[in-house]
């Protein structure tokens, strides 16, 4: 019986034992996994002055009245590894980028001169999207031009550019009596004038608010057809109106370049033979001050092509030929009988389009489209011309071919009702629900997950904060969401002086757009396959979620960041997120384009399988050599 006992009591010593030691075990590996997940939440250094190892940039040194000087402190990355999960390295060789001639510092691939010159000139055709082939493609970093600064900081840039950056005097001879741009030693003043606005751009604008209700709130979104510079959009900026200016690229030497480097949003199109890339019902106002655009010409085509892309309640702003051709027809060298007959031709065609001639005053004419099409079904019973569309995708509008219809409107039955869910006054649009949302158009997607997505930008948008501390600085003024999904990024960088361009891939699972303008929010469709319209060094930051993932088995992912880098102006930032193994590909490849980039955790932490790739791209310009110099590439 004792050693009955005795063995109980050892058996039971045993299990103590045994206990302790699981439990100390568990204890150090808690004490361990929690001193790691601090350490590995540590965020890297601020980002502080950095440029490449054998050029300085020039604007540093400026004079220290301009704000360029403090607009150039950028970001060197603090390059210490603060990931818990293990990055593989492969044994690859890294693949160093050279730079490409530099007479190709302002080439934009899918607008270039040479290769237009194959295509029909009828509606414009040879000026619209042509890119390059297979054996056509680039793999050189485009050289920004020698001496260029880093440009002037908003709000001093809407009335100031380097000289260096856009070397072209045009504009400033051609339209030197309009005041659009003056040469003023070393930079460019834009003093805000315009062809048919003497007095500039904000007295102008002053005119319009006089006739449309302009600043209360319910115009967010306008498009600008034939911008110039852009200096309607930049004084538009001031009354919480966000303008998409365009314009080709044609003998105007670089004016979509000018607006952009002044930092208001702006795009390479035109109004050809195709659709704008935008959704139907996207913009509160559309524009055009003497935008040579023939509206009366192909039975109205152009005009239809605007009733698309304008809102229910929308309106279409004409300045210019033939608009007050009683007062200018000597001025502008055509006849009283042919000025006439375009207004007239102009008129029939709005009056086709449903549309209400609100007003015309002195210079300008106003029409305002319809809320529904109530009553224009009921007219079109009468006079089918133009006939209302077939189509059932009214948003879809890359490389889509522009129809001689009326885009129909969602189906409403009460005659105040806006077709399509009437939207919130801005500000309140922005975080309010979009109607596409609520009428359950986008596949998988409600209120509650859109109330979610904000709140997930908050805190995205805090943790950025922490490894790119210029974010709240004002130092991005241009910015690129490369995959905006809900436009999420870009409505909480709204307290910030920059604005964002959010593009949908046309690749994308969900098209979005529509609800990024029914945001207030800014965008455009595109191809990551493809160049994107824009002239090089036009943004100052670029943002993309998921977008390598997107296009992996796409094309070629090194096309996608040489294109990027085109784009990125130097010292701008690069933010990606993605899973790790993708972007240790990315990460492989930016390493030989003089970017310097560095892989951080989630926002959630290491445990999360996504992570941020931070870079900079360091200071360089091309240089200028006996057969180079600073013309375009054409």
């Amino acid at each position: 019986m004792a050693k009955e006992n005795t063995g109980h009591h050892h058996q039971t010593e045993a299990r103590r034992k045994k206990l302790t030691l699981i439990l100390g075990v568990s204890g150090l590996c808690i004490l361990f996994y929690v001193l790691g997940a601090w350490q590995a939440n540590t965020v890297p250094s601020s980002i502080s002055k950095l440029g490449c190892e054998t050029q300085s940039n020039p604007s540093s040194s400026s004079s220290s009245s301009s704000s360029s000087s403090s607009s150039s402190e950028s970001a060197e990355l603090d390059f210490k590894s603060h990931n818990q999960i293990e990055l593989k390295e492969t044994n690859q060789t890294i693949k160093y980028f050279e730079p490409c001639d530099l007479s190709l510092s302002e080439y934009t691939p899918c607008e270039d001169r040479q290769r237009g010159r194959r295509f029909d000139r009828n509606m414009m055709k040879y000026r619209e999207r042509h890119c390059p082939v297979k054996d056509e493609l680039l793999y050189c970093l485009i050289p920004p031009p020698p001496n260029y600064k880093i440009p002037f900081k908003w709000p001093q840039s809407r009335d100031y550019a380097w000289y260096d950056n856009i070397p072209h005097k045009e504009l400033s001879v051609e339209k030197a009596v309009q005041n659009w741009i003056q040469v003023e030693g070393d930079r460019f003043r834009f003093p805000g004038g315009g062809t048919m606005f003497p007095r500039g751009a904000d007295a102008y604008i002053d005119d319009i608010a006089r006739l449309i209700p302009l600043t209360d709130g319910g115009i967010r979104t306008a498009i600008d057809t034939g911008c110039g510079v852009a200096s309607f959009g930049a004084y538009l900026l001031k009354r919480d109106i966000m303008a998409v200016s365009f314009a080709p690229r044609d003998t105007h030497e670089a004016q979509v370049q000018f607006a952009l480097e002044r930092g208001v949003p702006a795009i390479i199109g035109i109004m050809g033979s195709r659709r704008l890339p935008y959704p139907a019902r996207a913009f509160d106002l559309a524009h055009c001050s003497r935008c040579l655009i023939p509206w009366f010409k192909n039975d109205g085509l152009y005009l239809m092509e605007v009733d698309r892309v304008l809102r229910p309640g929308g309106y279409w702003i004409l300045s210019g030929p033939p608009i007050n051709w009683k007062q200018y027809w000597r001025g502008w060298e055509r006849t009283e009988e042919d000025l006439k007959k375009e207004q007239d031709s102009i008129e029939d065609v709005a009056k086709s389009l449903c549309w209400k001639k609100v007003t015309e005053k002195g210079d300008l004419s106003i029409w305002q489209k319809p809320l529904n099409h109530i009553e224009c079904k009921k007219l079109k019973q009468n006079n089918k011309s133009p006939p209302i569309c077939s189509s059932d995708n009214a948003d879809f509008a890359w490389y889509k071919d522009l129809e001689t219809c009326i885009t129909p409107l969602p189906e409403t039955h009460n005659p105040d009702d806006s077709a399509g869910g009437a939207l919130e006054d801005w500000p309140d649009r922005a975080f309010a629900v979009p109607p596409r949302i609520i009428r359950g158009t986008i596949p998988d997607m409600n209120a509650e997950k859109f109330r979610e997505d904000n709140e997930v930008w908050k805190e995205r948008i805090a943790h950025y904060k922490k490894i790119v501390p210029e974010l709240s600085h004002g130092r991005f003024r241009n910015i690129m969401d490369m995959n905006a999904f809900l436009g999420g990024f870009a409505a909480s960088m709204l307290k910030y002086p920059s604005w964002v361009m959010n593009v949908v891939p046309v690749d994308a699972e969900k098209q979005t757009l529509g609800v990024i303008y029914e945001r207030g929010l800014i965008g455009t469709y595109q191809d990551w396959c493809e160049g994107f319209s824009t002239y090089p060094r036009t943004y100052d930051m670029i943002h993309a979620g998921g977008l390598f993932s997107l296009y992996e088995h796409r094309c070629d992912l090194t096309l996608i960041l040489l294109e990027m880098d085109r784009i990125l102006r130097p010292e701008g930032t690069v933010v990606l997120r993605d899973n790790v193994e993708t972007l240790n590909k990315v990460e492989k490849i930016v390493k030989g384009m003089k970017w310097k980039s560095q892989i951080v955790d989630h926002e959630k932490g290491p445990s999360n399988p996504e992570k941020i790739l931070v870079a900079v791209k360091t200071y360089w310009t091309g240089q200028p050599s006996d057969k180079n110099n600073n013309n375009n590439n054409n």
